[in-house]
Parts: structure tokens; C-alpha cells; sequence
């Protein structure tokens, strides 16, 4: 198994598509690290990159050899696939010798794109991940968590929950290294747990009860509504509860041991470490970096 911080075999540049968000941020900072000429893709980048808006598709391409493929909000999304088809088809033609896509489990849309990849004549890789860690420390859950209770109307149907920077070491080692190309990698965490077992364990880590409830979907809805959020990021809340969480993805992968070689990261761990940090505590409105 390759160390995926050995010097890289990659030497061209490299764009981080969403290298502002979750996982984006996470790979690019590993990729400076490793002296990677390293380019991000997003709205408030020059030039700027706008899945909505391809104009600068072209420029943004430009010189680039490796490309790690963030769709936002998620593949699930309609319009993903023909967004993901027309950002691959230009990236070929414009000479991207490897593409690492981060897809979802149990997402018939999010397969759909990982076939648009698959099909092209380069090198790809695919990081399949389970529900992020870090939605509950940097993400939709974390006022809820302030607020004591976790109000979601997820069923008690356990989730293996991956810490982003699994995902992050494992697209560093499929952009950088030799012997990643054409495997689908399952990322997960090391084992399941249900919401309500999430909330024993935040517990647990910052001394103060949070509370699981399970609420009616429409409840849901309507605080979703009632926030302000965008209608794409409704309906994929909704798609989420619906539909992956109905047991599906009730099982463990071996993506992170097959990429680097380690066991992933426990949610108990992933809990004291950002209990230290005091994002959870009710008082700090302070976002965990």
C-alpha cells in the first residue's frame, strides 16, 4: 500500500472543484502541503467556477492535469449528471489526465455521474461517501447540537459516518499517487451508529445532554422553509431523509483501508477533539475552521 504523503508522481496542476467547502478545502491545503501547484474551483475564485454557469469552464481548465470534482450541493440534485457530463467532456478535450469524483452511497443520481467518469478514456477514481462527520460540527446540525436537540425525522437506521479528513487523505493519494486509477473506493466510517446514538456521543465528549427526537417530516419542512434556506438544499434534505436513510447504506466499506493502508477515524474521536475545540458550546456562534 502507497504512503499517500510520499513525494507525488503528480507534477502538473491540479483543481479542487468546491476547494472552499468540506472536503475541498481539506485536499487543497493537503495538496500546498505536498508543493502540488494547486488551483481552486469556486464562485468566489479567479476565475471564478459556477457549476450553473460555464463560461469560465474553458479558463479554469486551462494547464490543469488532475481534477478532484466536488458537486454541489450534491449529485442527487437534477441537473446534476448533465453539469457533471459537460464539465467531463471539456476537461478531456482540454488534456485532464485524471479526474477523482467524490460521489454518495445509495444514490441512484450520484451513479449516474460516477458513469459519466467511468466512460471516459482517462484515469478516474471514485470516492463513494457515506453522511460527512463534520454536518454536525461544521455543517446543517451544528445549531441544533447548541440547542441541545438533534430534530431530524431520520429513523432509528443506523448511518457509518465518515470525518471528512479520511475523504481528504484518500482524494490527496488518487490525485498524486500511481495505483488508485479505476477503483471505486466506499469510504465509511469504522462503525454504524443512529442518530440517536450520534447524540449520546456528543454527549458524552462535551458533558452537556443532547437529545435525538425524531420528528414528523413536515416539521422538517417547515423550519427549512422558515430559515431562508435555497429550494435546492430543501429538496435534498428532503431526498436524503427519504430515501438513503431507509437502511440502504446500513453497512461499513473498506475504502479508507483499501487507499491508504489505516483503519478510518471513530465518530468518539472525531467528538472529543471538536469538544475541545467549544463549537458546541450553546454560547459560541463561532464555526469550527
Amino acid at each position: 500500500m502507497q504512503n499517500h504523503l510520499k513525494p507525488p508522481a503528480n507534477t502538473g496542476t491540479t483543481l479542487v472543484l468546491g476547494g472552499t467547502g468540506k472536503t475541498g478545502r481539506r485536499i487543497a491545503e493537503r495538496l500546498h502541503t505536498l508543493g502540488i501547484d494547486t488551483r481552486i474551483g469556486s464562485r468566489s475564485a479567479l476565475p471564478s467556477f459556477d457549476w450553473q454557469d460555464d463560461k469560465n469552464w474553458h479558463q479554469v481548465l486551462e494547464g490543469v492535469t488532475s481534477v478532484y470534482i466536488s458537486f454541489a450541493p450534491d449529485l442527487a440534485i437534477p441537473g446534476a449528471t448533465k453539469a457533471i457530463q459537460r464539465f467531463v467532456d471539456l476537461a478531456v478535450k482540454q488534456g485532464v489526465k485524471r479526474l477523482v469524483l467524490l460521489s454518495g452511497r445509495g444514490e441512484a443520481e450520484a451513479q449516474a455521474c460516477e458513469q459519466v467518469v467511468q466512460a471516459t478514456d482517462i484515469e478516474w477514481t471514485i470516492v463513494r461517501a457515506s453522511w460527512f462527520m463534520q454536518n454536525f460540527s461544521e455543517g446543517e446540525f451544528l445549531d441544533m447540537i447548541r440547542n441541545g436537540a438533534i430534530t431530524l425525522p431520520a429513523a432509528d437506521i443506523p448511518e457509518p459516518f465518515i470525518d471528512v479528513n479520511d475523504i481528504a487523505d484518500v482524494a490527496v493519494a488518487a490525485l498524486t499517487e500511481e495505483g488508485h486509477a479505476y477503483e471505486v473506493y466506499e469510504v465509511t466510517g469504522p462503525r454504524l451508529l443512529t442518530f440517536t446514538q450520534v447524540a449520546d456521543e456528543i454527549s458524552d465528549s462535551i458533558g452537556r445532554e443532547i437529545q435525538y427526537i425524531q420528528v414528523p417530516q413536515d416539521a422538517l419542512n417547515q423550519a427549512i422553509k422558515a430559515s431562508g434556506a435555497p429550494e435546492e438544499i430543501a429538496w435534498l434534505l428532503n431526498y436524503l431523509f427519504e430515501t438513503v436513510l431507509d437502511g440502504r447504506n446500513a453497512s461499513l466499506g473498506d475504502g479508507v483501508q483499501k487507499a491508504l493502508g489505516r483503519q478510518p477515524a471513530d465518530f468518539r474521536d472525531f467528538a472529543q477533539s471538536i469538544a475541545t475545540q467549544g463549537c458546541w458550546h450553546p454560547a459560541n456562534t463561532k464555526q469550527v475552521s
